[in-house]
């Protein structure tokens, strides 16, 4: 299962793959999840990949890249930097390119792993080139995943907010207006995390200590720490020493200044000139370079090397090596032919010349699984980067390096199923140079052009990889590349869309007043109509998505400024009419009350939105007015009306191919969905679109609104392991949040405390009672659901009359945004807690509740038992225990048959033991019934 997730495979194609049921997958992730303390599936994933690294020399268990070399020396600076890390927070190695600050990080790293709980992280930043991506490279390494609610910074401080971990940033030094901010952020939100960072300069954040890195030891001339790392390094290369011939390495490693990368470079030389010819050669490069103005001391020194190592390669050689310093990460033969094979470097040279530049040390090799990948150290890199300038390639090359993103981002963008582990491996391994290229065309007016396409293109394919806050960065900065006003409002719907998905409120209005500013400059009214009643809309669709709402009466303004758009342009009427659902219920909640009138006007709206929505052929529009009709119907209290249109709007989406507004539509649909089967009884309908909910990509790292639906259903229905699998998940997924106040998540919370209260543990039902509290902290928010479960658990366990102390309020004076999903659930429990109770108004009661839940299938068996137990009818019993097993609702099914006595009750005993729950107190209700 762990080898499948580091490939990256959804449940389903796991489940394919290992011919499973999509649950049972779903139930060895979270164990995985919680076996081995992982935050979410792409911490997993980096489990596995570390672990299959491990099996080849890496270390797993530490997070850290394996060494392909050994350590040599540096113990006086080993303990130092060791006593840094332990007595500061945050620590920062500076040094010159080249003096071996990674090696020495990654060596006090894995020493260092044992005095931190939760481990140690390493990041590369190497392949960063825009600072605003220091928490994405970050959450990548560490397998977080961003949450909808918040941005990938965010959700990477809330993930680590409670870890004692390690973590190690590499290479700062080209994105240090990046790293510092976020390392703020990150120190004063994770108190127990230590940060150990490598930069050329130092990072200037509070807290920082910096600690010097000098070049190699140069005393005690044979025994000195850089002669000893050309020994090893010479023996690696199959040139080993003899002892009389240290003086002449010692001699060597002085004037290479002690700096580890110009050694091993020296090294790498010696099978072709030996010591005597790499004297020679290296005293006249140092004489040539000596004094540059540009570079302090040591990086002379490892500028000579590279001077030098350059000046022996081939001519062709070069070229390549200057070219390929464009890619920021590992990158393909294939790669490399397109954007280094030109004039005077054929094409059929490229491979030939990867494989000598290799053979140099420039470059090194790694399989994977699309092929081998080179890559270039960071500091020959830089170097190729400066000779390309020199040779007057640079702009051509980068434009080569931009279209082959542009053509690789196309590709990908095409090619389907995007889903696929395959895929998103593929993507993976193309990201940094795509943000790599956008970042440099961005700003090259000749190449806005493809700058927009390249924006446009990587908001498509970060979308599709779930990382929704880039996406809409990438969606907003494609709007402000393009000069055609058309192309930018398309962008901000785009980015609007993807803002509703990620939960985000004030960003969807932002956006859409945007677009609308937009579409005015291009004079497009209906498009600029369109956007303002959209914006209007979102504030009462979304309003849970708010943290800020805007000022009353302002989404008003936007509807009215909106209708005088709109003219009759389909689209915009059909708009202005959904805002106007919106802006009516405002109005009488405004009035504190609800006019005879107003249900009735509600519901006229909402079908002229509906139909007006359905002429223009729009799939997204017509769902949004069922929306908007689902709340009519739910403010007039009727349920079967609601989720019959649920329903349709989920049909209605099946077939919409993904788009970020088809995503954040259909995670609506199937969440009211579910909601609304509950309502009426329909628990497999509830059960089915909770699954659709759970298994939509865009929720992969939401586990905790992802799993919300799915845990209602299972909890009435009685399946007691999969409530106790999905909670852990849940838990997990809203603890990494932050443990926000979601009211959308707490009716869940609370079917979880109501199973533990079956199960008679009072310790977990106390836990997850007070998370429903964090939830969702108004009383009156709760009160439907609360007094539902509640009623459940005291009736389980004999205590009718606390079931009915908590049902005394009449529906018709709750709140219907309260009461609408259990209004049928309230009133048979209810008129069943009276019959237990002998309460003399129960046959009312039950009679009245026939004429409200005809048609539910659960309520209506809850009320045939109720009569029945007035009765002492064991035939009726017998028949609700039928109607609750055909309504899949096992609980009610064995509980039942417990209350039915003599022979039946073995078997619903018998039953509840096998679901897991506690027996059912017959005795305690005896006695009520006694004492009625």
């Amino acid at each position: 299962m762990l080898s499948l997730l580091g490939e990256h495979l959804s449940n389903a194609e796991i489940g394919a793959r290992l011919f499973i049921s999509v649950r049972t997958v779903e139930t060895h992730v979270s164990s995985l999840l919680r076996k081995l303390g992982a935050p979410d599936r792409r911490a997993l994933a980096q489990l596995a990949t570390e672990w299959s690294r491990a099996a080849r020399g890496g270390d797993a268990a530490l997070g850290l890249p394996a060494p392909v070399t050994s350590f040599v020396g540096r113990v006086r600076e080993r303990a130092a930097l060791a006593e840094a890390v332990k007595a500061h927070r945050q620590v920062s190695a500076v040094g010159p390119g080249g003096v071996g600050k990674t090696r020495l990080a990654l060596a006090i790293a894995a020493q260092a792993a044992g005095d931190f709980a939760d481990g140690v992280w390493f990041v590369d930043l190497v392949p960063v080139t825009d600072p605003a991506m220091v928490g994405a490279a970050v959450a990548a390494a560490v397998g977080i995943g961003e949450q909808q609610s918040r941005g990938m910074d965010e959700s990477v401080i809330a993930a680590l907010a409670d870890r004692h971990a390690l973590l190690v940033l590499d290479n700062c030094e080209h994105v240090r207006d990046g790293v510092a901010p976020f390392l703020e952020r990150l120190l004063a939100g994770c108190p127990r995390l230590t940060v150990l960072a490598t930069s050329r300069a130092r990072l200037m954040v509070p807290f920082e200590r910096v600690y010097p890195i000098p070049p190699l030891s140069l005393t005690g001339d044979g025994d000195s720490d850089a002669v000893a790392l050309f020994l090893d390094r010479a023996a690696a290369v199959g040139s080993p020493l003899a002892p009389e011939q240290r003086d002449q390495a010692a001699e060597i490693c002085r004037g290479l200044d002690g700096v580890a990368l110009a050694i091993e470079l020296a090294a790498a030389r010696l099978p072709t000139l030996g010591l005597d010819g790499l004297a020679d050669v290296l005293s006249d490069q140092l004489r040539l370079l000596t004094g540059g103005a540009r570079a302090d001391d040591r990086h002379r020194s490892v500028r000579a090397m590279l001077d030098w190592s350059h000046a022996l390669l081939e001519l062709a050689d070069r070229t390549l090596l200057r070219r390929i310093a464009v890619f920021v990460a590992p990158f393909t033969v294939d790669a490399a032919r397109q954007v280094a094979g030109f004039a005077p470097l054929e094409t059929a040279a490229v491979v030939d010349g990867l494989a000598r530049l290799t053979e140099q040390s420039l470059l090194t090799a790694t399989p994977s699984p699309g092929g081998t990948r080179y890559r270039t150290l960071e500091t020959i890199r830089q170097y190729g980067v400066e000779q390309l300038s020199s040779a007057g390639e640079l702009d051509d090359v980068r434009s080569r390096h931009l279209r082959w993103c542009l053509a690789t981002a196309t590709e990908l963008a095409r090619d389907t199923p995007p889903g696929t582990g395959v895929w998103r491996a593929r993507f993976d391994t193309a990201a940094d140079d795509i943000r790599a290229a956008l970042g440099w065309a961005a700003d090259e007016p000749d190449h806005r052009a493809n700058a927009y396409g390249l924006a446009l293109a990587l908001a498509q394919l970060t979308f599709t990889r779930n990382l929704v806050g880039e996406a809409q960065q990438r969606y907003e900065q494609a709007a402000s590349l393009t000069g055609d006003p058309v192309a930018a409002g398309s962008a901000l719907r785009y980015a609007a869309a993807v803002a509703g998905c990620r939960m985000r409120g004030e960003d969807m209005y932002r956006l859409y007043r945007a677009a609308a500013d937009t579409a005015r400059s291009a004079g497009d009214t209906a498009g600029a109509a369109r956007d303002l009643a959209t914006a209007a809309a979102t504030v009462y669709r979304f309003s849970g998505t708010f943290s800020l709402p805007p000022p009353p009466g302002e989404a008003a303004v936007l509807l009215s400024a909106a209708r005088e758009l709109a003219g009759d342009d389909p689209a915009a009427q059909a708009a202005v009419a959904l805002a106007e659902c919106g802006v009516l219920t405002d109005a009488v909640d405004a009035d504190r009350g609800k006019p005879d009138t107003a249900v009735p006007e509600a519901i006229a709206l909402a079908e002229r939105a509906v139909d007006l929505a359905h002429r223009t052929g729009d799939p997204l529009a017509h769902s949004a007015a069922l929306d908007a009709l689902t709340a009519a119907q739910c403010w007039a209290g009727d349920t079967f009306a609601t989720a019959d249109t649920t329903h349709r709007r989920v049909e209605l989406l099946a077939s919409v191919p993904v788009t970020p507004a088809s995503a954040h539509e259909r995670a609506n649909a199937l969440s009211e969905a579910a909601e609304t089967c509950i309502g009426v009884g329909d628990l497999e309908g509830a059960r089915r679109w909770g699954e659709q909910l759970r298994d939509l990509p865009l929720l992969a790292e939401r586990g905790d609104f992802a799993t919300s639906r799915l845990l209602v259903a299972d909890a009435l229905a009685g399946n007691v392991d999969d409530v106790l699998v999905g909670s852990r998940r849940f838990l997990d997924a809203w603890e990494r949040s932050g443990s926000r106040h979601a009211p959308n998540l707490a009716m869940a919370a609370a079917a979880v405390a109501m199973v533990h209260g079956l199960r008679k543990d009072d310790g977990a039902r106390a836990e997850w009672l007070a998370v429903v509290d964090k939830l969702d902290m108004a009383p009156e928010q709760k009160a439907g659901y609360s007094a539902v479960f509640d009623a459940i658990v005291f009736l389980h366990h004999g205590r009718a009359d606390r079931a009915m102390a908590g049902l005394v309020a009449e529906p018709d004076e709750m709140d219907e945004w309260v009461i609408w999903v259990w209004q049928h659930w309230y009133l048979a429990l209810r008129a069943e807690a009276a019959a237990l109770t002998g309460n003399p108004d129960a046959r009312r009661r039950i009679t009245a509740a026939r004429t409200i839940v005809a048609g539910n299938p659960i309520a209506g068996a809850q009320l045939e038992r109720a009569e029945a137990l007035l009765d002492g009818d064991q035939d009726r019993m017998l028949a609700a225990a039928a109607a609750f097993d055909a309504a899949g609702c096992r609980y009610q099914w064995a509980r039942t048959l417990v209350l039915t006595s003599g022979e039946h009750a073995a078997t619903g005993a018998a039953a509840l033991a096998d679901i897991g729950l506690a027996a059912l107190d017959t005795l305690a209700m005896r006695a009520g019934t006694r004492r009625r």
